[in-house]
């Protein structure tokens, strides 16, 4: 898609005036087309088409306030140290109100890709009748993205707010899912949409990633191109929606074509321990990634008013780091430092030590301390003991691949020099006794997020989102073999998983493999083990793999382990009392549907609870 985003800058608003016929003295508004004569052209479509995947970048997505915020806080992926953001207590509370802004801004910026896939599914169509030489499969390509995209949006809409999910038996298929807009509106009445039940929005959007697949068959895009949807894409969504709705064979025979036929590949552990800060884009792994622009004008993300900041979420994510007087007090941020990694997932992943303690540097020169010349230190031997952790993987490597460790990994903070990563701000006292990991993943760790590239980072630096890659697929098919009761096939789909983790080829038996569906996992930690998850491959390589890419919600309101996650992780800073007296196991599963399409939608009904 980077020759769609360079086309984002001269988009026109997606605005349809059908049917107008106007004098040349009132002819407007300049933001505005006529769908008697636009698009006359391919290149007019493509135009239409980009507004489908700039919608990505809205912060009701993944810029700024659903992702790293409410959703990294309902996952317990992030612990959060400023209280004032109500929308965001309620996230970590697992107890939403139907005024929750995060709610509402996803299920708008949702809304808003659902209808830019729209608009370009009919100005297709009015190409096609408008300009009988056009190339039809041009035509078709782009409206086989917008398929796409269009499922990806919804099934985001009925994973958050549709009530309950199909299971296998048909059972929930008669409740609410969320209303289906197939068309361009062409009156307001026509915006008065009742919700389709669950059985409908899913059957809509398997039928949307079928057309899809259809009309990308074979297509393959140029580099330049990269992260435009394929065939691929819409196989693999589709296998996750038939997975998600317990249709096991097909789920199976879609996601194996994936892992088959689509040239794609687990990439070694080298490649992915660095494919989520910048570097290896588009790899062999990725099969629909949303391509994020540098921002060299520096600033605060979409704040900025640039669509293509880089600063999207890596801003609220940015690690802590040694101050200038190169004491833990005085930590600084490559951005904002408000979010760290909740101790229980250090725990999770199998670290087998207590958080460190530090000792006099006896290096120190007695004064100007500063980062180079810190007046303490790690304590030595709990350094050893914290690099033979990584060495000997008596934790799960993938802890360092998503995080950042006190002490012992570094950031760049000013384009030229490293210094160590510290506990966060309210961590930093004496004798504090929390691990306080930064998070690694889709964060800054070479350039500040407020100066953007132009502060230390390169172009290289900037991350890309993965909207699905193939070890999900492997995870899906896993799954969906177990289902469908071949658990051997499922069993060892965990452990191709799991082999890349640890850097073992990923279709060679190890001693690191799981033996069993119940087998101990990393979870198992003895300093607190987690009773759901330590026993559990299918469950912990789903959360230990896709750690804060934005799905483990999902995997917890469909297994209804909601309340089991709320136990484990016990408190979380924004949240007053236990979180078990927070979460409602009849209501926390559902978002919402926000007040304002309430008061916009008379025909729209509340989530039971709301």
């Amino acid at each position: 898609m980077k020759m769609l985003k360079k086309k984002y800058i001269a988009a026109l608003l997606l605005i349809l005036v059908a049917g107008c016929k106007k004098a040349p003295v009132n002819i407007g508004p300049q933001n505005a087309y006529s769908s008697s004569t636009y698009p006359a052209t391919i290149n007019q479509l493509q135009t239409v088409l980009v507004s489908c995947y700039a919608n990505l970048r809205d912060q009701g997505i993944f810029g700024f306030n659903f992702f790293a915020k409410s959703l990294a806080d309902a996952m317990h992926t992030t612990n959060e140290q400023y209280t004032g953001d109500l929308g965001r207590n309620e996230a970590a509370a697992e107890n939403l109100t139907a005024g929750d802004e995060y709610a509402r801004e996803v299920w708008t910026a949702c809304y808003t890709g659902i209808k830019n896939c729209n608009v370009t599914i009919y100005a297709a169509g009015v190409l096609l009748k408008t300009n009988p030489s056009v190339d039809t499969k041009a035509v078709n390509l782009v409206v086989g993205q917008a398929y796409c995209l269009r499922a990806w949006y919804y099934m985001e809409l009925e994973c958050l707010f549709g009530q309950g999910y199909l299971k296998a038996d048909g059972t929930n298929g008669s409740n609410m899912g969320v209303p289906l807009i197939t068309g361009v509106p062409s009156s307001l009445a026509e915006t008065q949409v009742a919700r389709g039940t669950v059985k409908d929005t899913w059957a809509l959007i398997i039928s949307d990633l079928k057309q899809s697949a259809t009309l990308l068959k074979g297509q393959v895009w140029p580099t330049t191109d990269a992260a435009r949807a394929t065939e691929w894409s819409a196989k693999g969504l589709l296998g996750k929606a038939y997975v998600y709705t317990q249709d096991w064979a097909n789920a199976k025979t879609v996601l194996l074509d994936v892992i088959t036929n689509s040239g794609k590949s687990l990439m070694p552990f080298a490649t992915y321990n660095n494919a989520f800060n910048g570097a290896n884009k588009f790899n062999s792994e990725s099969l629909l990634e949303l391509y994020v622009d540098p921002d060299s004008k520096g600033g605060y993300g979409v704040y900025t008013g640039n669509p293509n900041s880089s600063t999207i979420n890596g801003l609220i994510w940015s690690p802590s780091y040694i101050g200038p007087s190169g004491n833990e007090s005085d930590s600084k941020s490559l951005g904002y430092s408000n979010s760290f990694v909740h101790d229980q997932n250090v725990l999770r992943f199998g670290y087998p030590l207590p958080s460190y303690t530090l000792v006099a540097n006896p290096a120190y020169t007695g004064s100007n301390p500063s980062y180079k010349n810190p007046t303490q230190v790690i304590n030595p031997a709990y350094k050893t003991a914290a690099l033979a952790v990584r060495a000997n993987q008596t934790a799960d490597p993938r802890l360092f691949v998503n995080t950042l460790q006190p002490r012992i990994d570094s950031v760049k903070v000013d384009g030229v020099n490293w210094t160590l990563v510290s506990k966060p701000g309210n961590y930093a006292s004496a004798g504090d006794t929390h691990y306080g990991f930064s998070m690694r993943k889709y964060s800054p760790i070479t350039y500040t997020e407020q100066g953007g590239v132009g502060n230390g980072g390169s172009t290289t630096d900037i991350w890309d989102y993965y909207l699905l890659r193939l070890a999900d697929v492997y995870l899906l098919y896993a799954e969906a073999s177990i289902g469908s009761g071949d658990n051997a096939t499922g069993l060892e789909y965990l452990n191709r998983v799991k082999r890349r983790a640890y850097g073992l080829p990923i279709i060679t038996p190890s001693a690191i493999d799981y033996k069993s569906l119940t087998d101990f996992t990393p979870a198992a930690n003895p300093l607190n083990p987690d009773p759901v998850l330590g026993n559990n491959p299918l469950y912990y390589e789903r959360w230990a793999e896709l750690f804060n890419e934005g799905t483990w919600w999902f995997d917890v309101c469909r297994w209804k382990i909601g309340a089991s996650e709320a136990a484990y992780y016990g408190t979380a800073i924004n949240v007053t009392g236990p979180l078990t007296s927070t979460f409602v196991d009849s209501k926390s599963y559902v978002w919402p549907i926000p007040l304002s399409e309430l008061n916009g939608n008379s025909k729209i009904k509340q989530n039971p609870g709301y």
